[in-house]
């Protein structure tokens, strides 16, 4: 089972660089990591990431059980999603769901981001793939969100956003930075005719380094 070392400062120190890279807005999207004993220490519901302090991060069993959180403090909404995943993939150490524009808009459009820039497969596995619509915060798309992540470290969820998975929350959210960001090559690559595929055998031995590094933070 992977896990994080020193979880609270690597959620807490991810979750404002993720506001400053405008991967997200207000005091949507959550961040998660596991620690060494099994819990989940995540971001809490509806608290500004700029005011956020280590003390405002809740505590949660794998089965989603409330562990420790400051008076008034709540799990985010979107823990079924962050639980699924750890419960999916005992190689990852943290979770991370975001709404950047330019990986929505594909999610809005039910459609995959290309592997078409050649360091994506290699930090990605490979196409981001869209998963099958479900309500915010059901199970429903938390069994969705697994599925499209199969192999991969990161996915769409449709009309919402996207959510990564990794070692550490830096290495997370690199990987969000990164499809937010082939996102926006992808879009405008069709002004230009379409991107052109990447021959299939480089994505697949870029694929292979990416099961490679999965758990290197």
């Amino acid at each position: 089972m992977s896990f994080v070392e020193g979880a609270p400062e690597a959620v807490l120190a991810a979750a404002k660089d993720m506001l400053r890279r405008n991967l997200v807005e207000g005091t949507a999207g959550n961040i998660s990591a596991r620690q060494s004993d099994g819990t989940i220490v995540a971001t809490p519901s509806s608290v500004s990431y700029e005011a956020m302090e280590l003390a405002d991060l809740v505590v949660v069993d794998p089965d989603g059980t409330l562990r420790s959180s400051r008076p008034g403090r709540s799990p985010t909404s979107e823990l079924a999603l962050h639980l699924a995943c750890y419960r999916a993939f005992s190689d990852i150490g943290s979770v991370i769901h975001s709404h950047p524009v330019w990986a929505t808009m594909f999610a809005v459009s039910h459609q995959p981001i290309p592997a078409c820039v050649d360091e994506f497969t290699m930090y990605v596995g490979g196409e981001v793939r869209c998963a099958e619509y479900g309500p915010s915060g059901s199970a429903e798309v938390a069994a969705a969100a697994v599925k499209a992540l199969e192999g991969r470290g990161a996915a769409l969820l449709a009309n919402h956003g996207v959510v990564a998975v990794g070692p550490t929350p830096e290495r997370v959210l690199h990987i969000v930075a990164l499809v937010e960001r082939t996102a926006q090559i992808a879009w405008g690559a069709r002004a230009l005719g379409g991107p052109v595929p990447i021959p299939a055998k480089v994505n697949e031995d870029f694929a292979g380094v990416y099961q490679l590094m999965r758990t290197l933070p």
